[in-house]
């Protein structure tokens, strides 16, 4: 039998040496006469044939190949990657809660019609941090001011709820906040008597447009006139029949205002649920013209007041150096 050509039902053949390229076993069939009765020497001289050729690009490109995807990085697989995207998402809504926006849930009645028990508002914290200050008509969430919420207690949220509030993914469940409407703000005079009209710096509002229907201005709880605090806010509920507001805690420490320190910031839109999705703007009646004469005629007033003993002590000056005696 000619060496190379086996019958594939004889013996297994002789695995190749260490760094030999196996051919196919067919190649040696072909094989001449001179060539097989040929010595060493002529076959390291005969060129290298077809065969030859394609065997060495074959093995020249399998190591290209090869060398290639050893050097290439396989992708991460997804559930790697979750918990990354997990934590930065965490961290992100963290953020956007303590300096951005938050979540509130309305609790009670004290704001209908505007808000009702359940809704999701919006709480702009971003304004705050460059300086805005709670202005007259907008609806603020506040700290409790002490003792405002002594006969509401809180419910206990479970550990979920804690992780889910503590970044802003829901509403606060235990933090003792109110949310209320800012009537009257530092400098100004509100009062309100008998059926009403709430009068702020002696201009009455036209409250049709968020108080609730069949409730009067005052509730039964006439005040005033009450002069509110540099640095202080009065608040009440659009609910004046159902709202434990400033009206309620004139016995306690500032008389019923709020510092503007308590505010976490302003409801600038219902959220949740989506029917009720509504943006909450400032009444038309807190942009009257007058509402700020007060206010605006207290520098003036001030400046007056200063200004009359400068000129009479001129006109002394100037009668006793005519008339010296």
């Amino acid at each position: 039998m000619a060496v190379g050509a086996r019958s594939g039902t004889g013996e297994p053949e002789e695995p190749a040496g260490r760094g030999e390229t196996s051919r196919p076993a067919t190649s040696s069939v072909h094989q001449s006469p001179a060539q097989s009765h040929s010595g060493p020497q002529a076959q390291r001289s005969a060129p290298a044939g077809p065969s030859d050729t394609s065997d060495a690009l074959d093995t020249s490109a399998g190591d290209e190949v090869s060398g290639g995807m050893k050097k290439a990085k396989k992708p991460r697989a997804f559930w790697k990657e979750l918990p990354i995207l997990i934590g930065i998402a965490l961290v992100l809504a963290l953020l956007i809660k303590t300096f951005l926006v938050q979540a509130f849930s309305i609790p009670s009645d004290s704001m209908q019609d505007t808000l009702q028990r359940g809704d999701r508002v919006l709480v702009d914290k971003l304004t705050p941090w460059f300086g805005s200050k709670p202005q007259r008509g907008e609806v603020v969430v506040f700290h409790d001011p002490g003792g405002w919420l002594n006969e509401a207690p809180t419910p206990e949220p479970n550990p979920v709820q804690k992780v889910l509030s503590f970044i802003g993914l829901m509403p606060s469940a235990e933090e003792k906040d109110l949310i209320k409407r800012v009537i009257a703000v530092g400098g100004d005079t509100v009062e309100c008597h008998g059926a009403g009209p709430v009068k702020v710096n002696g201009k009455a509002l036209k409250e049709d447009s968020y108080v609730f229907p069949g409730a009067t201005p005052c509730g039964d709880r006439a005040f005033g006139p009450i002069h509110v605090p540099k640095g202080r806010i009065w608040v009440m509920g659009d609910h004046r029949d159902d709202s434990l507001d400033s009206r309620y805690h004139q016995n306690l420490k500032g008389n019923g205002t709020v510092s503007e320190n308590e505010v976490v910031g302003r409801a600038f839109t219902i959220a949740w649920p989506i029917n009720r999705w509504a943006t909450l703007p400032v009444p038309d009646t807190f942009d009257q013209p007058g509402i700020n004469k007060a206010m605006a005629a207290a520098p003036a007033a001030l400046g007056l007041a200063g200004a009359v003993p400068l000129v009479l002590w001129r006109r002394r000056r100037l009668t006793g150096t005519r008339n010296p005696r």
